[in-house]
């Protein structure tokens, strides 16, 4: 894998419809695991910068890990501020994005 190319996986949504994402983070909000997503379009681009957020489940290195809808608006909330803390921790700043085409 190319250093610049990102890890996808591909959701279900509940309309069956499938849907590639880059993985943006892994990070923990109260003791559990969340995921960030970013959806792509057909060409591997982000498709309107919106992040999804999932409850992340560490299946050990046997099984697939696994995904949950995060229901409750406090989780949620929970999880979306920690995701733009962590957000806030990265080193974007010396990236050049028109570097990683």
């Amino acid at each position: 894998m190319n250093e610049n190319e990102s890890i996808t996986v591909t959701l279900t949504l509940d309309n069956d419809e499938e849907l590639e994402c880059a993985v943006l983070g892994i990070f923990e909000a109260d003791s559990r695991d969340y995921i960030a997503l970013l959806p792509l379009d057909e060409n591997g681009d982000d498709e309107d910068s919106q992040v999804y957020l999932y409850r992340y489940i560490d299946n050990g290195e046997e099984e697939e890990p696994g995904l949950e809808n995060i229901l409750d608006d406090a989780e949620f909330e929970l999880a979306s501020n920690a995701f733009n803390d962590w957000m806030e921790e990265q080193d974007f700043g010396d990236i050049d994005l028109d570097e990683l085409d």
